[in-house]
């Protein structure tokens, strides 16, 4: 059932057992080694004071207060990142923990020699179990909890009294809800068969679900963050749903309970929200996130009821609505940009017999080249989750070979192939605003008909344009681009009663 340990874990438990301390690796890594999966990281608990594994291990460091000191060990993990010259082992004290004051953190913790002690103040059973020497070189299983039975029966419950585990630290409540999205098998359809919360631990949960509101928002995005980039990132919130959780962590989007689509949709808002997480095909966070959120402003922007009904808008609320829930949780600018801009931009038009490539070259431009794939993976999503049978229709594979096609055509004045020096020494123009107006009418006439962006070409445009006002150049440029902007929206709105 157990594979074989890799080396430095067993080199560390070793030295720690010469040195006359107990040591064995703990927690998820045990659960993962009797699931057979491979474990993300690996944990090691001892009696040995952080002060005797310092010691022990001079390549390591203690920088908090829970017993626990990183030993540097040589790269043995697949999945640590190539620029890190070391893979770290976390080496813990036995350990319990006094009082929680506030629902998150023990207001003391103190150390101890029994290893049982140390296992009873786990979250949860799965996680209780530990493996390595008890008292003979032969390694065993530890289990005072009847872990290994609840990995076998896929059952999450709490050690001891759930009320107590989840009163302790709130931050519980959603980690049980992330480990049913981590470990279930999405191929797994009938709940006998699947992973699930024991239903004392389920009832508990929806109990103190309003105790999430005492943890930090960066504390629920990496849960969040957990469960979205799971294999079963729909059952995790929906399971958060069901607890009750979902409304201290992401409110908006339980809106779409309920709210019914027009003609073109068989399922709720809030249904095809999360079929479209679901069927997203990326894996990067951001995307993901942009699947879930991605109708989140229809409640808003529904107008009417049945198969008429109207939706309006809806991208560019939903994207206010997304930059508003992903700051709030605290996720990165960089993340909360993409996403944003993903929802805003999911609309997008393309009927192959209608679409330019200069529209094409509008739509990198508005969204830029890099995002065009993270673009697509919603799109597709968003496909899949209304359930259609194909997510990528000849008409989006077409939009693919588009943008291959058109890539490398201007569509920012940087590509243009003058610059603002050459109409300064070429044409007599001051340096000044003036500039930049011309090279605004220069790009907007370029994103139309790509074939102008030449030199010579554009130099005797500008020439042509040299002497208007400023205001005249700034409103062309405008114009230009209001026109076929009003193009694509007229375009959209063919769709928009859909979507």
């Amino acid at each position: 059932m157990i594979k074989k340990i890799p080396q430095p874990v067993q080199d560390i438990i070793e030295t720690l057992n010469k040195a006359q301390f107990e040591a064995f690796v703990v927690g998820g890594c045990v659960r993962d080694l009797i699931l057979e999966r491979e474990p993300k990281d690996w944990d090691i608990t001892t009696d040995a004071t952080p002060e005797k594994v310092l010691k022990l291990f001079p390549d390591s460091f203690y920088e908090n207060d829970f017993g626990t000191v990183g030993v540097k060990v040589p790269r043995f993990s697949a999945t640590t990142d190539p620029t890190h010259e070391n893979d770290i082992i976390e080496v813990t004290t036995y350990r319990i923990e006094s009082e929680y004051t506030d629902k998150r953190r023990p207001k003391k913790v103190l150390f101890t020699k029994s290893l049982e002690e140390d296992l009873a103040r786990r979250d949860f059973t799965i996680n209780a179990i530990a493996y390595g020497p008890k008292k003979t070189t032969q390694w065993e299983l530890v289990d005072p909890f009847d872990g290994v039975e609840d990995v076998e029966k896929k059952i999450i419950r709490t050690v001891g009294d759930p009320e107590e585990r989840f009163e302790e630290d709130a931050l519980r409540l959603m980690r049980a809800v992330r480990f049913f999205a981590e470990l279930r098998d999405p191929k797994v359809t009938k709940p006998t068969h699947s992973w699930h919360i024991e239903e004392k631990t389920f009832v508990t949960i929806q109990k103190l679900a309003g105790n999430l509101a005492h943890i930090s928002q960066e504390r629920i995005r990496d849960e969040l963050s957990k469960i979205i980039l799971s294999a079963s990132p729909k059952e995790g919130i929906e399971m958060l749903e069901t607890t009750g959780l979902l409304h201290f962590i992401l409110p908006e989007l339980e809106l779409g309970i309920g709210v019914t689509q027009n003609l073109h949709h068989i399922y709720t808002v809030w249904e095809h929200n999360l079929r479209a997480l679901a069927t997203c095909p990326s894996t990067k966070l951001e995307t993901r996130l942009a699947a879930l959120l991605h109708d989140v402003g229809k409640p808003q922007a529904k107008k009417g009821e049945g198969y008429n009904s109207t939706f309006y808008n809806h991208d560019h609320i939903g994207a206010r609505i997304t930059e508003k829930i992903l700051t709030r949780l605290r996720f990165s600018k960089a993340v909360v940009k993409k996403a944003t801009l993903l929802v805003d931009n999911h609309l997008f038009y393309y009927n192959v017999d209608e679409v330019t490539e200069a529209s094409v070259r509008r739509l990198i431009k508005r969204v830029g080249l890099e995002n065009m794939d993270d673009l697509m993976a919603v799109r597709i999503g968003d496909r899949l989750g209304s359930g259609v049978p194909k997510g990528k229709p000849y008409k989006l594979r077409h939009l693919e070979y588009m943008i291959e096609k058109v890539s490398k055509d201007a569509v920012s004045v940087k590509m243009l192939k003058v610059k603002g020096t050459d109409l300064i020494e070429k044409l007599g123009i001051p340096a000044g605003p003036t500039i930049g107006a011309l090279l605004d009418v220069l790009l907007a006439e370029v994103i139309e008909n790509s074939k102008l962006n030449t030199k010579e070409t554009l130099l005797k445009r500008a020439a042509e344009l040299k002497e208007s006002p400023i205001e005249t150049l700034r409103e062309l440029a405008k114009e230009k681009i209001e026109e076929k902007r009003t193009e694509d929206v007229e375009q959209i709105k063919k769709r928009h009663w859909v979507e």
